[in-house]
């Protein structure tokens, strides 16, 4: 609760908010004579990139099990949602209740099981009844009926994960390798076609469909794995830092800088991390 008007109140006083002080001051923030310039000036697509990156940065916080980055990134997710709300409100297009009902309401709705009187034998039969009530919103909002095992995988997903949801809605119906080993085989034949192409004259549309399709299989290869895609290269992304930092390190420290040298002094230093690295874990 708001006892006082943010602009009379000291932030040395404020020592617990709550959500409706977050919303007044996103409000403050947009307000056109007092506000924040910048804060003033965006508009949904110029936020949307900011929402995407803090998704992100809470699985990173989850990731390094680092709890009190969690409680910081959850604040600048939850910021992103109050901030589209403030300017949908702007707009006179709903603002944050709106929001909280609408997620209540969903919710409400897809777990009959905890909620209602229905009972799914198994996680895989609440799955199936979880798309068929998602297919049943769909219709009642008028959107054109599309019986495809592919309907309702989002366009707005990070590609990556649209290739994942789509050959998952694939393997529902029976599309899919038995194991990880066609996979296998599916990725170096895939491989290959791009060495055919980069030796062919290097057709930049050819070469996009062929690295895409390498991808598309890596993505197939780590759901047959049961690895997580996403963290697969979240921990390659940090793999390569920690050990290109130390390979900079090392460089200063016999003092010729990594610019400084030739890639086979590079690569030298590259395997000398490496070995340090993967001796120690």
């Amino acid at each position: 609760m708001i006892v006082a008007p943010l602009a009379t109140r000291s932030p040395t006083f404020m020592t617990r908010h709550s959500l409706d002080d977050l919303l007044a001051i996103m409000a403050r923030l947009r307000d056109p004579q007092n506000g924040c310039p910048w804060d003033v000036k965006q508009n949904f697509a110029t936020i949307a990139p900011y929402t995407i990156e803090e998704a992100y940065e809470v699985a990173d916080a989850i990731d390094r099990q680092d709890w009190r980055d969690l409680r910081d990134e959850l604040g600048d997710l939850l910021l992103q949602v109050v901030f589209h709300a403030q300017m949908a409100k702007e707009a006179g297009l709903f603002d944050f209740a709106d929001v909280a009902h609408a997620i209540s309401d969903k919710m409400l709705r897809r777990h009959p099981h905890v909620f209602g009187d229905e009972s799914y034998a198994d996680l895989e039969a609440q799955k199936r009844g979880w798309e068929d009530i998602k297919q049943a919103e769909r219709a009642a909002k008028g959107e054109q009926h599309d019986d495809s095992a592919l309907a309702g995988v989002s366009r707005g997903l990070p590609e990556w994960k649209r290739a994942l949801k789509l050959q998952e809605r694939a393997a529902r119906v029976g599309f899919d390798w038995p194991d990880e080993r066609p996979v296998l085989d599916k990725l170096l034949e895939e491989v290959d076609e791009v060495r055919a192409e980069f030796a062919d004259g290097r057709d930049p549309q050819r070469l996009q469909d062929e690295i895409g399709d390498v991808l598309f299989v890596v993505v197939n290869l780590a759901r047959h794995a049961g690895v997580d895609f996403s963290q697969a290269l979240r921990h390659a992304n940090a793999k390569f830092e920690r050990r290109f930092r130390r390979m900079e390190q090392l460089a200063r420290d016999d003092g010729q800088p990594l610019p400084q040298r030739n890639l086979v002094e590079q690569e030298a230093l590259w395997q000398r991390v490496k070995r340090v690295d993967e001796a120690a874990t």
